[in-house]
């Protein structure tokens, strides 16, 4: 029991951070481009409970990763509604990224201060160790979530830039895949090689990257909490 108190200590703000301000960020740049939708229903905020979907909430938990409920947004609104919709779709997986990239830097911090006399303090050690796998786990899920919505399928966010850049017979032919998006993305990552072949190695490479010495804490962070 206490290490799953733990677990989950480690896991919940940074998971909370990683799909709640990747939803705000949608809705925040669809208002700059027009639409208020997301403001007028509350969504602009970071409060949890305005975002969270309890399945995608429980699969952060299981699988190491989830997701919100999506910020509604009206195309309509836009003033060209094609093109502001790419940059709204980007605003998410982006937002990850900086996430991801703070996260390393914070890492790196980190890894300065175990070299010098700070790192050999009890006190220190006793607040760096879950500070560092909260940061770990963080790189991670940021990195994960910014990759992963980026696949080119609707409902994800890669499948709205391609929609977006298509000519628009062909995004009209690619947005009718949507009501089965789901389905083909949990077939491509549970029943395919997607996985081991393409999206594992992307983050993968971006994780030891980012984290560049401090990589083994990542690794460390995600034997702890997923067992792997």
């Amino acid at each position: 029991m206490e290490t799953l108190i733990s677990k989950i200590a480690i896991m919940l703000v940074p998971a909370l951070f990683a799909i709640i301000l990747h939803e705000v960020a949608h809705g925040y740049v669809a208002e700059k481009f027009g639409d208020p939708t997301a403001r007028l229903l509350g969504r602009l905020t970071l409060n949890p409970i305005k975002h969270l979907d309890p399945i995608g909430t429980i699969a952060i938990f299981i699988f190491g990763f989830g997701w919100a409920r999506p910020v509604p947004v009206n195309p309509g609104n836009f003033r060209h509604p094609r093109r502001d919709m790419i940059w709204v779709a980007i605003a998410g997986p982006m937002t990850n990224l900086t996430l991801a990239i703070l996260s390393a830097l914070l890492l790196r911090g980190f890894g300065l201060l175990d070299l010098s006399s700070i790192g050999d303090s009890q006190i220190y050690n006793q607040f760096a160790t879950p500070a560092k796998m909260m940061l770990g786990f963080s790189l991670y899920i940021n990195i994960l979530l910014g990759v992963f919505n980026l696949i080119p399928l609707p409902p994800l966010d890669g499948g709205r830039v391609l929609t977006g850049i298509l000519p628009e017979r062909q995004a009209i032919l690619v947005s009718k895949l949507e009501p089965f998006g789901f389905v083909l993305i949990l077939f491509l990552v549970f029943f395919t090689d997607v996985w081991s072949l393409v999206l594992g190695p992307i983050i993968n490479t971006l994780v030891i990257f980012m984290a560049g010495d401090q990589t083994r804490l990542v690794e460390q962070a995600i034997r702890f909490l997923f067992g792997h």
